[in-house]
């Protein structure tokens, strides 16, 4: 009986012992590295090799060591980076799709804005984009605003180039041809099409028009382009 019983706790140690070094061999890295992390997606802006080398930082062990859900939090805490998906592949592949961050806009000169109004870092990356300007918190009521103006503004030959919104939410915007329009806060898409009903007439002046003060019910006031001062004149709608 003493001999039964003996060769039954030899045959759990053994399996014991074999599956310490099992487990030991599954996660040496050097026995079962990540030799590729496989990058796919449509993305411009990503610095892959810098993404690639944050991956094997902060996950140094070996592919069944490797955590998922760490590399994907990871992944997506990356200002380009809109969505992603991470899953590994046998026997040696993490297999990251990426969907990149879409730049609108400049947002207060130091951040960029999606199209849904979220902010994000532009880690130095230059991009020739519409600049917008507000309060914190404003980012999506600029961005609506500034996409209802851009729809109605592009029935024209005229582009925005800068709008900014104000403390009080009093809207301005520099046109890319230089003119500066004051829209206040109230019925701005109304009275940017004055503006626009009425500038066939101002591109007629022998001046150029440097401003337009729309915050008038039946009028706008204009403000002209000259050598040495500029002359404001009130024009009725």
């Amino acid at each position: 009986m003493w001999a039964g019983v003996l060769f039954l706790l030899l045959v759990i140690s053994g399996v014991v012992f074999g599956g310490i070094k099992a487990n030991q061999y599954l996660h040496d890295e050097q026995q079962m590295p990540v030799q590729v992390i496989d990058f796919s997606g449509d993305y411009q802006h990503i610095d892959i090799t810098k993404l690639e080398r944050l991956i094997r930082k902060a996950q140094p062990g070996s592919f069944f060591a490797l955590d998922v859900n760490d590399v994907f939090e990871l992944v997506e805490a990356q200002s380009w980076v809109y969505r992603a998906s991470v899953r590994k592949k046998w026997p040696n592949t993490l297999k990251i799709y990426l969907v990149e961050q879409q730049a609108v806009a400049k947002w207060n000169e130091d951040l960029l804005l999606n199209p849904y109004g979220d902010t994000f870092n532009d880690e130095g990356v230059e991009i020739d984009l519409p600049r917008l300007y507000g309060p914190g918190g404003s980012e999506k009521t600029a961005l609506e605003g500034f996409n209802s103006m851009h729809a109605l503004i592009g029935t024209t030959n005229m582009a925005i180039d800068e709008l900014s919104l104000s403390e009080r939410f009093a809207w301005q915007v520099q046109l890319e041809n230089g003119i500066r329009l004051n829209l206040g806060r109230q019925d701005f898409i109304d009275r940017l099409q004055r503006f626009i009903d009425v500038y066939p007439l101002l591109a007629q002046q022998e001046k150029a028009v440097r401003y337009v003060d729309l915050r008038y019910d039946t009028g706008v006031a204009v403000g002209w382009n000259e050598n040495d001062n500029s002359n404001t004149t009130n024009k009725e709608s």
